[in-house]
């Protein structure tokens, strides 16, 4: 799902996200509650009526960017007590404040509030802070079904349930069991990729996968290499959401099929060729690397543009790529030749 956080995803419009067959993208309801807020959106119609949004949108609750804030915000059961990292306005997020915040933006798919914990993480505090997730889920579901899963503006709303546990598989496990027995729509994967060995990702991923319902979509948060895809999808994952793709863009990265590309590298000054012969995106095949090269050093719009729409639509492509292989029963040897020609 490419970020678009506070309603935007950068550098692009909504036709881009369109012509690329982005079929869902991703808000955050932290941010989009600070500003423009809630309310306006609401009085738009929720946030397709407002970003002019035809397809599908999911909103992140929150957790993880309360978590980052560790110095603006307290934490207790009730729920998280936090300043603005904007204007250092005090605000309190209790779970069913975050549904009637993401009922008012009005995703299709909306995540219940958690504690998303820091890496490292003590054995002890990880049970509590998943403990808490799953005291703050059940308050999510019930203020859910209250509203009748239903939007502000009428709209059907899937909540997803996240299970956390930190680094920990017995935690995971039994976290992953209370979830699943809560009866959510989807789950997600909460607390990895915070910095944690790869090994331990993994663990806890296939610790939390085995356990969910096989019809119920898994969605692993924050990730978002080329490796995480294709190792996720290898373990069951089938949703996927990272800020990296369009961050490196707009820092003169881009992501191919033959690798990462730095076009800041001198390497790059007289090359003529598209960054992918193979790639059919609009920048590739229209734009050379040495005129990519020179928009990022120039510090001009265009090539953070550029970037933006190859990496994902290398991303997209990936994913569609992965879905072929899966139903044409040839997973395995696409994960091997994608792993060892995106390595870089």
């Amino acid at each position: 799902m490419p970020v678009g956080t506070c309603g935007t995803v950068k550098t692009l419009g909504q036709q881009d996200l369109r012509d690329l067959d982005a079929r869902i993208i991703l808000g955050n309801a932290y941010h989009l509650y600070l500003r423009p807020g809630a309310d306006l959106i609401s009085e738009a119609g929720g946030l397709h009526g407002f970003m002019n949004w035809d397809r599908a949108i999911l909103t992140d609750s929150g957790g993880y960017q309360l978590s980052s804030l560790a110095g603006l915000n307290r934490i207790t059961d009730e729920g998280v007590h936090f300043q603005s990292h904007i204007d250092g306005s005090r605000h309190l997020f209790t779970p069913e404040r975050v549904i009637e915040i993401e009922r008012a933006i009005g995703a299709d798919v909306i995540m219940m509030f958690d504690e998303c914990t820091a890496y490292p993480c003590d054995y002890d505090y990880a049970r509590v802070a998943g403990e808490r997730s799953l005291r703050w889920g059940a308050r999510c579901l019930r203020a859910h079904s209250a509203a009748g899963g239903l939007s502000a503006a009428g709209r059907e709303q899937a909540l997803f349930g996240i299970v956390q546990g930190s680094t920990y598989p017995d935690l995971r496990a039994r976290f992953t069991n209370e979830t699943v027995a809560m009866g959510f729509w989807g789950f997600a994967v909460g607390g990895t990729g915070m910095g944690e060995p790869g090994a331990d990702t993994w663990r806890a991923v296939d610790a939390v996968v085995q356990r969910l319902p096989e019809v119920s979509p898994r969605y692993l948060m924050g990730h978002g290499t080329p490796k995480d895809l294709a190792e996720g999808v290898s373990r069951g994952i089938d949703m996927f959401d990272c800020v990296l793709p369009t961050r490196n863009a707009r820092n003169g990265t881009a992501f191919t099929r033959l690798g990462r590309m730095n076009l800041r590298n001198a390497k790059f000054a007289r090359d003529l060729a598209p960054l992918d012969a193979e790639c059919g995106c609009y920048t590739c095949r229209n734009y050379s690397r040495a005129y990519l090269r020179h928009l990022v050093h120039s510090k001009e719009i265009l090539g953070l543009r550029l970037l933006t729409l190859h990496s994902l639509h290398f991303y997209l492509s990936s994913m569609r790529e992965m879905r072929a292989a899966i139903l044409a029963g040839r997973f395995s040897s696409w994960r091997r030749k994608f792993l060892n020609t995106t390595k870089r």
